[in-house]
């Protein structure tokens, strides 16, 4: 069996992917056909070759790979799509996902793509249109679903080296990735009660894009949170792909919170409109846009959605942030009916805890991706903190956006502070089927 690898100094061998998997496995006595099961399934890992190497503390880690419950399954799997915008409530709704032990989570993938355009040369930068974009994107997604994670080494930057990245954005947001077999430290589900994001890539370290694959192939489900996709009309294709068995969660929020919310997480770019509601005066440069294309967007893949076309019946489902955020076990177990997923113990566990709190420590949760809040104070609550001529503005500026989606307008500061009448109108949007 050894006749697979050669020499290649310092005591190591380089081997073929199916050598190393024959004898890793073959001490364990796994049969020859789960090996091809698995190799048949995961392009990336047998793209390339594998080294040989004496025993050290990572070992386990494959050993535990050749084990049944890492092999991949059978049963169909389920394609999951969180598809949201910049500050909708989005990491929230997306641990939701997550917290399904049956559930392989990846938060905003499309990070890299888009980063690796935006530091491209500016020649190839003039050559690129959003269709290119978009194309990466679908492509990256479509990998993803097929638990193909080395198709991101063509985005990771700095480029991983063995197939192994300290680099993947936001790694600490999946539970699989920082969980056994990719993570020895993280036992089941220890990393659900961490305060904060560094816990995962200091006790895991870099991240092995080949062991990531294979936890995603033994799970039942891949659940992906995406805010760089403008319209579902530019995941068509995606639905239309016998590969995939895709449900896209579309989660809309009231365009006036968004606003506020970013301009609290993100300063510098919103820094025109934190002048503007401090002062109460419009600066000349601020930027309009950063609200109207939102809310342009919005809309259209919400009336897409409402419209009912063929290829979404059965898969598009339209949920508020504020309902969700208002009575959130409820909104929660109709979002898994609708995907088709039992809504497990651990699930109603991470909800309870994660939306009536009232984080008081300043070392938890300081970041801008804070999933612990209460979650019913806090859907309202931009009403406090954005005046009412910025509120005016974009009401002017999204007026249809908001009646598609049913948030009322108010008229005057004394309306807008006046927290005991919601501007969330009662309405029920169905599944498209």
């Amino acid at each position: 069996m050894r006749e697979g690898c050669r020499a290649r100094g310092e005591g190591r061998m380089e081997c073929s992917w199916k050598t190393v998997l024959l004898l890793v496995c073959a001490s364990l006595g796994v049969q020859y056909t789960a090996i091809r099961t698995l190799r048949d399934s995961l392009s990336g890992p047998c793209q390339g070759a594998y080294r040989c190497q004496t025993r050290h503390h990572r070992d386990s880690r494959w050993r535990a790979l050749c084990d049944d419950s890492w092999m991949p399954i059978d049963s169909p799997r389920k394609h999951i799509l969180l598809f949201a915008t910049t500050r909708s409530g989005s990491s929230f709704t997306g641990q939701l996902l997550n917290q399904h032990p049956e559930t392989f989570y990846v938060f905003e993938p499309l990070y890299h793509v888009q980063q690796a355009f935006t530091n491209s040369s500016s020649r190839l930068r003039r050559t690129l249109d959003r269709r290119a974009l978009l194309g990466a994107y679908r492509d990256l997604l479509l990998n993803l679903y097929t638990c193909d994670l080395h198709f991101m080494e063509n985005y990771i930057r700095p480029e991983p080296q063995d197939h192994v990245t300290g680099s993947f954005f936001r790694r600490s947001s999946s539970h699989a990735l920082c969980s056994p077999p990719v993570c020895l430290e993280g036992g089941d589900g220890a990393a659900s009660d961490l305060p904060d994001e560094t816990w995962c890539p200091k006790k895991c370290g870099a991240l092995n894009l080949t062991l990531a694959s294979m936890s995603c192939l033994s799970k039942g489900h891949v659940a992906i949170k995406t805010v760089r996709v403008p319209e579902v009309g530019d995941l068509r294709t995606l639905t239309e792909d016998p590969r995939l068995d895709l449900k896209i969660i579309h989660l809309v929020r009231d365009p006036r919170a968004i606003l506020a919310s970013r301009m609290m997480a993100f300063s510098d770019q919103f820094r025109a409109w934190k002048i503007w509601n401090a002062t109460g005066r419009q600066p000349r440069y601020v930027d309009l846009s950063q609200i109207t294309s939102t809310c342009k967007d919005m809309a259209a893949s919400a009336e897409t959605g409402l419209q009912r076309p063929a290829w979404l019946r059965g898969r598009y489902m339209l949920v508020r942030y504020e309902d969700l955020a208002f009575n959130p076990k409820d909104r929660t177990s109709e979002i898994y009916r609708f995907v088709g997923l039992e809504m497990e113990d651990r699930v109603q566990m991470w909800i309870a805890k994660n939306t009536n709190s009232n984080v008081s420590s300043p070392s938890e949760w300081n970041y801008r991706y804070s999933t612990t809040r209460d979650s019913r104070a806090t859907a309202e609550s931009w009403r406090l903190r954005l005046g009412f001529d910025i509120v005016r503005t974009v009401q002017n500026l999204c007026n249809d956006t908001l009646a598609l989606l049913g948030y009322k307008q108010v008229h005057s500061a004394a309306e807008l502070r006046n927290l005991s009448h919601s501007l969330v109108e009662h309405r029920t949007f169905q599944p498209v089927t």
